[in-house]
């Protein structure tokens, strides 16, 4: 057994991440044999993560803040601290801190054979599905909050004045 090292805090590169987004190694591979990777990601207000993908699929645990995870179809889901979120293999998603938070979480995975290639990074994503306005989602379909009783949306989840905003634009895909 051993205490790993301290490792220092890095900034994620600026062709993956925009804004600040900084990481903490947790653990790492230390044989041949070992895949698994875990890290502590931490988002500045209004950063986010360009579209991407893992090979074996990933699991982001929220620690502070809220999050918002989005996927190709023009969903965005809020995930509050305690709450896990499960991206399978291949699934392009980005990840973001609600507006005008910070946002923790960690991030687990498996390497692939190929440690390098394990993520695919794509574009950056823009304001506009950032802010769940860009979808192939219609009008009428805005997926509301979980837990809320039917029509009744924003209830019960403190949202930290996203929910004034949600309101006011009801085209938008967010679940919360």
């Amino acid at each position: 057994m051993n205490i790993e090292p301290a490792v220092p805090t890095t900034k994620n590169p600026a062709e993956q991440f925009a804004g600040d987004v900084w990481l903490d190694p947790i653990a790492v591979p230390h044989e041949a044999n070992q895949t698994m990777v875990v890290a502590t990601v931490r988002f500045a207000p209004g950063a986010r993560t360009a579209w991407h993908s893992h090979e074996n699929g990933q699991y982001l645990r929220v620690t502070q803040g809220i999050a918002r995870f989005g996927s190709r179809d023009g969903t965005i889901i809020e995930v509050h601290p305690g709450q896990t979120l499960y991206t399978p293999p291949g699934e392009e998603h980005w990840h973001a801190p609600a507006p005008g938070v910070y946002m923790e979480h960690i991030a687990m995975l498996q390497n692939g054979e190929d440690p390098t290639t394990t993520t695919t990074w794509a574009e950056h994503i823009t304001d506009a599905q950032y802010e769940g306005r860009s979808s192939q989602r219609g009008p009428n379909d805005r997926v509301g909050p979980v837990g809320d009783v039917e029509g009744v949306p924003c209830q019960g989840i403190p949202l930290s004045g996203s929910c004034e905003y949600l309101m006011s634009h009801p085209t938008e895909n967010v679940k919360r």
